[in-house]
């Protein structure tokens, strides 16, 4: 049988959370991940993993204080559910996402919800799988999509209008990101680095606030790419991908 555990304010110093696990240089991310989970435990925020050493954990707390440009009453949102390596096609997946549905039942939940794609793209949920226990779209901004599993005939999470401009008014490169990833760290300082080494202009925008989650002008507020006013995508850039991606 598969031995999970719970992050709390006891344990949270001392267990890895399971991203950038055994990576020096990610250390200051993980550093601000955890300061970020601990403030969010008041707002019933939920980080499971396997107790093993690996990339194996779901996370997701109420829709109204989950830090993402998603409005709604009464759900869970999950913000990421990752099985990784040889822990795939164990059952893993299924356990924790089963765990989150009945958590969410027990706390009276109309729901739970979650972000996924039309095509797969990195750090997003595979939209099959949840498909697979009865999730459906109830939202879509271009290739992203709002999925919900119901326990009621209540109204259904949407994208908040702010999400749906997919859109700034500067016209520099200008990349949002929050310490919700803790590989977002390391890059920010990599990318600012580079850009000053190369007089390229490039601003960031830290998420760091419910508010500015909830009003973000893009679905991704953990990393999200903007050229020219327009968002490019959420991948996470290092100084190489960054280069290849301007020429």
């Amino acid at each position: 049988m598969n031995e999970y555990i719970n992050l709390d304010v006891n344990n949270i110093l001392d267990e890895h959370i399971c991203c950038a696990i055994g990576d020096p240089k990610h250390q200051a991310g993980v550093d601000k991940k955890k300061e970020w989970i601990k403030s969010k435990f008041s707002d019933g925020h939920v980080f499971r993993k396997l107790n093993a050493r690996g990339k194996i954990f779901i996370e997701y707390e109420p829709i109204e204080t989950a830090w993402v440009p998603v409005i709604g009453k009464n759900y869970e949102y999950i913000y990421c559910l990752w099985v990784a390596g040889s822990f795939k096609g164990k059952g893993i997946a299924k356990e924790l996402l089963e765990y989150a549905i009945n958590d969410a039942k027990s706390k009276k939940m109309s729901g739970i919800c979650t972000l996924v794609t039309k095509k797969k793209k990195p750090f997003i949920g595979d939209k099959k799988f949840f498909e697979h226990f009865g999730f459906k779209v109830v939202d879509t901004i271009d290739d992203y999509e709002l999925l919900a599993l119901q326990f009621d005939n209540s109204d259904t999470p949407k994208f908040s209008d702010s999400a749906r401009r997919m859109e700034i008014d500067s016209v520099d490169f200008t990349i949002y990101y929050s310490n919700e990833c803790p590989y977002v760290e390391y890059e920010v300082k990599e990318l600012s680095d580079y850009a000053n080494s190369k007089n390229i202009k490039l601003n960031f925008v830290k998420i760091d606030s419910l508010e500015k989650a909830k009003n973000a002008p893009c679905i991704i507020n953990n990393w999200a790419n903007f050229y020219k006013g327009k968002f490019l995508s959420n991948t996470i850039l290092n100084a190489n991908s960054f280069e290849k991606l301007l020429k």
